[in-house]
């Protein structure tokens, strides 16, 4: 039997002298100084989970352990460099031999050190998006997959299905059926183009972002030896939004952990709420299964929030079934403001009185960039850009482009724009570049088949564009989709005469774009719901040109900037989905259109699947928990429908797990 011998840690010049115990509160520093092994901490929103991940990593290098046996896992890399140079305020010395970064730049090193034996070299490309797309329409090419007579998923659709399947472990049938169901007819092609996508990555000596941590996994699975050194020489691990983690990372961590354990995450199971791109929340939920020796933190002092809005937020969340029951008890004192619920009559009336507050709000001190709108879908925001642009409100948007700059408000927009002025060259070949085997060149030769007919220059449209259109020369694969196109251009101005704007963009989208939308985009469902919502916005419009005229001041054209446009150092209201809002906080925030339907999300409560359900809830505490000071509920009592006219709507069902006196009921009485 081999003798054990045992090193002595090195000398290390003495301790940091920090006072870990009066630096933190009493639940910070419990989980801060626990010994090693199994850790789970429960950070709940606003509790300091940086700063007690940050001085648990300057606590173990107080105890002498070596920067080289630590590994830190994060989401971001901005959360790493932040804990690293915190770290290195604490305690300043060498951190070089810490590895500290992302999942996926962890990953990289490890796949960099041993390529070879998952059939790379170490100097394989990391592919990014351009890259992928190339990629995978090389392969569809090769494959010999016609899709001449079906529409075949863009390269952008491919990848997020590929990666999903990665991510979550659920097979490649599975997930068609589950999310992208007018795809369940290519399900063998698809098939096809993904194993041929992933012998072509190593032919090509190349790997995506999703092999950065699926083949390391790979490479542990089938190695023990390599797992082994791994193992032996982070002696603690520390992961940060575990919450966030899919099957992959959770595995990948695991294994690590082996067979000391001593691993520490930390989390929010009540922030988890992004399943929709692989995060799976058991794995927070599991952890004490997994881990039966693991002890359990909870971090509840909140130091963002007032209490008037924690007691609200508490409230909310309470209702939920699958959770590490917490209460969040805030640091400050109590505010001068109870939450506000403010009904309003439809979304212009919302918009309205979310502007004015804002004004009086920085009237009375608050500065701009302390203020956010939020909302569960982007095209939530229509009415208040809208809103915000015609007072001159700068403001900022980070869930996405301006609502008129977005690529498919454009394309809609560019069918209405060519039947109402002829001579429109860049309209016309933008809708002729989504057909299949229209390119540049025939796009060129279309529209000058166009101005020969002597049509650009009339005043008023032809009587029918399909009579013109159809003897154009046009290319095998895209004659059907081109019949389709003239038959709709027919719909937006039958007999010479311009229908309705609203009827316009329906006729596009129905008629034509939507199919277009299904195979193009990964994200189709919210950018179906933006259409929508540009037809119900187009219900205040009889006049067309007016329209247009009104969309064209609302965007960039050709990606020059609006007057509305400010510098990046100008004071900004911020505007965003609660998604991109996670992490974030403002002294004042409006969480806009509160309707059931609206959020939650009408999708979710057509599943009646709880655990769908339960997500919704934990977005809608997410929200809450972004405000500091002031919070503001608003929801349109009447909503406009194009055919079936004004819909009254239901306060979101979250708002009735919210006792009443948590809430002040604001009356709001219109214009003089």
């Amino acid at each position: 039997m081999a003798r054990k011998y045992q090193l002595d840690q090195k000398p290390r010049g003495g301790s940091s002298g920090i006072d870990y115990e009066a630096e933190l509160n009493a639940q910070q520093y419990t989980a801060v100084s626990s010994p090693p092994g199994p850790a789970l901490v429960i950070a709940g929103a606003g509790s300091g989970k940086t700063r007690t991940l940050t001085y648990r990593v300057a606590y173990l290098l107080d105890q002498g352990v070596e920067p080289s046996s630590l590994l830190l896992l994060t989401f971001t890399n901005k959360a790493a460099k932040e804990m690293l140079e915190r770290v290195r305020e604490l305690i300043p010395q060498d951190l070089s031999e810490l590895w500290s970064g992302t999942f996926h730049a962890i990953g990289n090193r490890i796949l960099r050190r041993h390529a070879e034996c998952v059939g790379l070299t170490r100097s394989f490309s990391i592919l990014d998006r351009d890259d992928q797309k190339s990629l995978i329409k090389t392969v569809i090419a090769e494959c010999d997959i016609d899709t001449k007579q079906r529409r075949f998923p863009k390269p952008d659709v491919l990848i997020s299905i590929f990666s999903l399947v990665e991510n979550t472990g659920v097979t490649l049938e599975e997930l068609l059926e589950w999310r992208y169901p007018y795809f369940e007819e290519w399900l063998e092609e698809i098939s096809q183009v993904g194993k041929a996508y992933t012998a072509k990555k190593l032919e090509t000596n190349s790997a995506d972002f999703d092999d950065l941590l699926i083949l390391p996994l790979k490479l542990f699975r089938e190695n023990g030896d390599l797992l082994e050194l791994y193992q032996k020489r982070f002696d603690y691990l520390l992961v940060d939004e575990y919450q966030d983690t899919n099957m992959v990372q959770c595995e990948l961590i695991d294994l690590l952990a082996q067979p000391r354990m001593s691993l520490m995450v930390v989390g929010d199971d009540a922030q988890s709420i992004y399943s929709w791109r692989g995060a799976d929340m058991d794995n927070i939920l599991s952890f004490p299964d997994r881990y039966p020796d693991a002890k359990t933190f909870k971090i509840e002092t909140n130091y963002r929030s007032v209490p008037e809005v924690l007691h609200l937020s508490n409230a909310a969340i309470a209702v939920n079934t699958k959770q590490f029951r917490k209460t969040l008890n805030a640091a400050r004192e109590g505010g001068s403001m109870t939450p506000a619920l403010v009904p309003l009559e439809d979304p212009r009336a919302q918009a309205n009185f979310v502007a004015q507050r804002i004004l009086e709000l920085r009237d009375e001190g608050i500065e701009m960039q302390e203020i956010a709108i939020l909302y569960r879908a982007h095209h939530q925001s229509l009415e208040i850009q809208m809103e915000l642009t015609s007072r001159n409100i700068p403001f900022q948007i980070t869930s996405g482009l301006r609502f008129f700059e977005q690529q498919h408000i454009k394309d809609v927009a560019a069918f209405l724009r060519f039947v109402t002025n002829r001579k429109d060259e860049v309209s016309f070949k933008r809708f002729c570049l989504l057909l299949p085997g229209i390119g540049g060149v025939t796009a060129n030769k279309l529209w000058r088949a166009w101005v020969k007919t002597g049509k650009a220059g009339d005043e008023t449209p032809p009587k029918s564009f399909s009579d013109i259109m159809l003897k154009f020369s046009i290319p095998a694969k895209a004659k059907k989709d081109w019949e389709q196109l003239c038959y709709v251009l027919d719909e937006l101005a039958p007999g010479g005469e311009f229908a309705r704007p609203a009827e316009m963009i329906t006729s596009v989208q129905e008629g034509i774009y939507d199919d277009f939308m299904r195979q193009s985009f990964e994200n189709y469902d919210n950018r179906r719901q933006d259409v929508e919502q540009l037809s119900l916005y187009s219900e205040g419009f009889e006049d067309i040109q007016e329209l247009l005229g009104q969309l064209s001041l609302m965007s960039s054209v050709d990606g020059e900037p609006t007057g509305t446009q400010v510098a990046q150092d100008e004071e900004q209201v911020v505007l965003s989905s609660i998604h991109q809002a996670k992490g974030l906080e403002w002294k004042v925030v409006f969480l806009i259109w509160l309707a059931d339907g609206m959020f939650p999300n009408g999708r979710v409560l057509e599943a009646d699947d709880l655990d769908m359900f339960e997500e919704e809830r934990r977005l809608f505490y997410v929200a809450l928990t972004r405000s500091k000071d002031e919070l503001y509920l608003t929801y349109p009592m009447v909503n406009p429908k194009s055919y079936t006219g004004d819909i009254v709507q239901r306060p979101s069902r979250f708002l009735e797990d919210c006792p009443d006196e948590m809430l002040e009921t604001w009356e709001v009485g219109p214009a003089w």
